[in-house]
């Protein structure tokens, strides 16, 4: 499993319309092969600051799969413009996990 990993800068002002657009967006990730799920989380500090989490089976499913499809041109109409400065996107691979169940 991979985590991709990005950190949203959106002009400020737009936030409701960013997670309006968030939601509409997802539907079209989901769609791709080795997608495995997604999470947008805002920041407590900075309204305008998010984090964007997405599991892929493997990093190709994100950086070929996803990027080089049609549904990508759909994401980045409905969500590039709302980034300032335009994000910094890694993917990471767990070396240690520890989880509290409840």
């Amino acid at each position: 499993m991979v985590l991709e990993m990005a950190i949203l800068q959106v002009i400020k002002g737009e936030e409701q319309n960013f997670e309006r657009d968030f939601a509409i967006a997802g539907q079209f990730i989901q769609s791709i092969p080795g997608y495995a799920g997604h999470s947008l989380r805002k920041c407590l500090e900075e309204e305008n600051k998010y984090l964007l989490l997405v599991d892929w089976e493997k990093l190709e499913d994100h950086t070929v799969g996803f990027r080089e499809s049609e549904v990508y041109l759909e994401w980045k109409k409905l969500l590039h413009h709302y980034y300032n400065p335009f994000p910094i996107v890694e993917h990471y691979e767990t070396v240690l996990e520890n989880k509290k169940h409840f």
